[in-house]
């Protein structure tokens, strides 16, 4: 690709180099996949699915608001015997009513009949009038109890207010219950004689007896079909089951898609047609419904046209880009379009990458459970610290979905991300990375600048010793960084670069021999003020409190063997500077933890202050820079904690992941807490981790309801002797509840609810994004 300056190979080195010895022959590349993720959707349907306006941490990807918790619902228990004590009550008073019980129970008809309907011969229409009044009475009992029992919540709940098809299922269910027991209740119901009443006389009787006994039961068929459909009629709708036979029959025989007005959808690029460039749209649009564009070729082409959008002169090379290579149109450097593979669920329109779902339960509140949980850019700017054991899952859950988004972003020139984890951690294949570092390891065909490709002495000491020293407690940083650049100033002025690895341990060992040649190089006309500068690096050599000698010894780590070859300065070679972050790159670092643990948490300090000066010191901060370090043990310091802080305006985060709060400081413990805006614990941790956690999330104001038993005394035998009864009965004492509500403040999460109440699989997430928007700790299902 080109690097455009950024780094160089080492293989470009002048003269013979070292012999080495050959290593495996590199695996065989499987076959690229034509879409990643393979389970995502079209590429039209995943544009035309809408992404709501979610609070920060939601998925916004198809997300459907939930309606929050109703404080008034009634619970299942009582809703249901609501509804059974209803039903049981309308059964019994309409059968007093149907049996006679009822005294006066035909006065409001006989008031507004003839009398003389009512007596031993009573006319047709005194049948029929008697079966109106009575269908009117059971009509009104229904109705009455329903509203009683709330049955209709009854229906809604328990069949309407699911997804389908279960919604369907639940609804048809129901009504075949009614419309069964609409059949069979003939005799029971007054509904039947009704109908018989108002049909003509004619229509049933008449002939022999066989003719009006078949009328009779085509009636009855006709009768129970009409109520059948009455019945059923409104359940269909609101079961949804025309929707649902509609979506099956278009599942079983797929069609193509109507066709839409240009312009009409985001895969139309309206964009595009609103600047007049309509055959530029139509050749995006033709590549997409062929399958030859992917999401990462979507959003690239966006972002370039943001770019047209704000320099007007570059509109015609686009077009011209977009006309000859469609999909392919304004390539990433390393002309990868897509990851080899993908581990996560990512949509790049948002700029999202999924960890998991909120869970249904009470810790969350009611709109976020079960909704997706996801992280982006405006969260990851705040920099997250994620803490928990090994094995609890921060590596696969957290750390390479992030990068794997921040790499499909740089892949769609939005982004810049740097990995830095231990040699054979997971975080994909070499082929998704545009360079690959590895310290130690002969076959690497990358280098890393030591000193961060600046020309500035001062500067170079400062990261130098940041990375050095700058975990030790009893050594002062300024007086670290001023040897430093004591030495490397009138080095860089002799050799017109930095000391390699070797040379610069010497020096600062106080070698008389190297300091001697050092000074004989210097012009003592031109480089006066580098002289004094040795002269007083010689007198405050072995003195004590002198940090030269400790620098030195923790340099040492990285004068060995395995790194002879690295960390080049002599200048044949252009290594990678993790302060070039003005490019999108995909960078990894793997550190030799196992075979060189010293080494490998210097080189991970080193990093991490090579990168936050970077990323504050860009002039072009367009591109989203990210350092994702999987282990930090022992990398945090009291200067890098007070570089993240910076971070948030300038369009930059870092991910820290912690086994524990151990592995820092302790007076670190609270600003580093503070310096960061997102914060995870994964199971497992401890209750002390658990104790700094829940202080850094504060309290809420929470509604508790307590409950105080009294124990009734009665004064009467009557009710004494049923008090009696009812201990026998239900074995306790007849009492009275007096209710206390009152709002208490509470711990979101407290120690030990983090330390034994998070399942495996699970951990607690807050989020706050760097305009200062907020969502509290909940927990996360990390399979879900």
């Amino acid at each position: 690709m080109d690097t455009e300056g950024t780094y160089g190979s080492r293989d470009t080195r002048s003269g013979s180099p070292v012999p080495r010895p050959a290593g495996p022959p590199p695996p065989e590349l499987p076959p690229r996949p034509g879409y990643a993720p393979a389970a995502g959707p079209p590429l039209g349907v995943w544009l035309r699915t809408p992404r709501a306006a979610a609070e920060p941490g939601l998925w916004r990807f198809g997300h459907r608001p939930r309606p929050e918790s109703d404080p008034d619902r009634v619970p299942d228990r009582a809703l249901i015997g609501g509804a059974v004590v209803a039903l049981l009550a309308a059964m019994l008073v309409w059968s007093l009513w149907r049996n006679g019980y009822v005294p006066h129970s035909r006065i409001l008809l006989e008031v507004v009949t003839p009398s003389d309907w009512w007596g031993l011969e009573r006319p047709a229409a005194a049948l029929t009038a008697l079966a109106v009044y009575n269908s009117l009475v059971a009509a009104l009992v229904i109705w009455g109890f329903g509203r009683l029992g709330n049955w209709r919540e009854v229906f809604h709940r328990y069949a309407v207010y699911h997804p389908q098809p279960r919604r369907t299922l639940g609804t048809a269910l129901v009504g075949a219950v009614l419309v069964w027991c609409f059949v069979n209740a003939d005799e029971l119901l007054p509904f039947d004689d009704l109908a018989l009443g108002l049909t003509p006389y004619s229509w049933l009787y008449g002939g022999t007896a066989e003719e009006t006994l078949g009328r009779v039961e085509t009636f009855k068929t006709v009768y129970h079909l009409v109520g059948a459909a009455a019945i059923l009629l409104p359940i269909a709708r609101a079961g949804g089951w025309l929707t649902l036979v509609r979506e099956l029959r278009g599942r079983a025989k797929p069609g193509p898609e109507p066709e839409k007005a240009p312009g009409e959808s985001p895969a139309d690029w309206p964009q595009l047609r609103a600047a007049g460039r309509h055959t530029a749209a139509d050749r995006l649009v033709a590549d997409e419904r062929a399958g030859r564009m992917n999401d990462v070729d979507c959003v690239r082409i966006r972002r370039a046209w943001l770019s047209v959008e704000a320099d007007p002169a570059r509109i015609g090379p686009f077009t011209d880009a977009v006309l000859g290579q469609g999909a392919g149109a304004c390539p990433h450097p390393s002309g990868d379009r897509d990851l080899p593979a993908r581990a996560a669920t990512h949509d790049l329109l948002t700029s999202q990458v999924r960890l998991g779902r909120y869970t249904d339960s009470e810790r969350n509140p009611a709109a976020r459970r079960g909704a997706g949980a996801a992280v982006d850019p405006a969260s990851l700017g705040s920099s997250l610290l994620a803490v928990g054991p090994f094995g609890s899952g921060k590596t696969r859950h957290l750390v390479r979905p992030v990068v794997e988004s921040l790499a499909l972003q740089a892949l769609a020139g939005k982004a810049v991300v740097v990995a830095v984890c231990a040699t054979g951690t997971p975080l994909g294949p070499d082929e998704g990375y545009d360079v690959v570092i590895r310290p130690g390891d002969p076959s690497c065909a990358h280098d890393l600048d030591l000193y961060s490709g600046t020309d500035d002495a001062d500067e170079a000491a400062a990261l130098l010793a940041e990375a050095i020293a700058g975990d030790l407690s009893d050594i002062d940083a300024r007086r670290a960084t001023t040897a430093l650049a004591q030495l490397l100033g009138p080095y860089r002025a002799v050799h017109d670069r930095f000391p390699s690895v070797p040379v610069l341990r010497e020096l600062l060992d106080g070698s008389p021999g190297a300091l001697a040649e050092l000074r004989a190089q210097l012009d003592s006309e031109v480089h006066r003020s580098y002289l004094r500068e040795l002269d007083t690096r010689a007198r405050q050599a072995g003195t004590p409190g002198d940090p030269a000698v400790r620098l030195a010894d923790r340099l040492a780590a990285l004068d060995r063997p395995a790194f002879a070859g690295f960390f080049d300065t002599t200048g044949t070679t252009r290594p990678f500077s993790v302060r070039t972050l003005e490019h999108p790159l995909r960078v990894r670092i793997d550190l030799p933890e196992r075979a060189h643990p010293e080494a490998a948490r210097l080189i991970a300090r080193l990093v991490l202050a090579q990168f936050t000066a970077g990323v504050v010191a860009r002039t072009d901060r367009s591109l989203f820079a990210f350092l994702a370090l999987d282990d930090a043990t022992h990398t945090v310091t009291a200067e890098s904690v007070r570089a993240v802080q910076r971070l948030r305006n300038c369009n930059a985060g870092v991910l820290l992941t912690l086994r524990g709060l151990d592995d820092v400081p302790e007076s670190l413990h609270t600003a580093l807490l503070g310096s960061v805006g997102c914060h995870m614990t994964f199971s497992g941790v401890t209750t002390w981790d658990g104790r700094l956690f829940a202080q850094a999330w504060g309290t809420e104001w929470v509604e508790t309801t307590e409950v105080a038993k009294h124990t009734v005394f009665a004064d009467q035998p009557l009710t004494r002797a049923v008090h009696a009864l009812r201990k026998l009965v239900t074995g306790k004492a007849v009492t009275t509840d007096a209710v206390t509500v009152r709002q208490v403040e509470r711990e979101r999460w407290s120690a030990s609810e983090l330390a034994h109440r998070v399942p495996a699989g699970h951990a607690v997430l807050s989020l706050t994004t760097v305009r200062g928007e907020h969502a509290p700790p909940l927990l996360v299902d990390l399979n879900g």
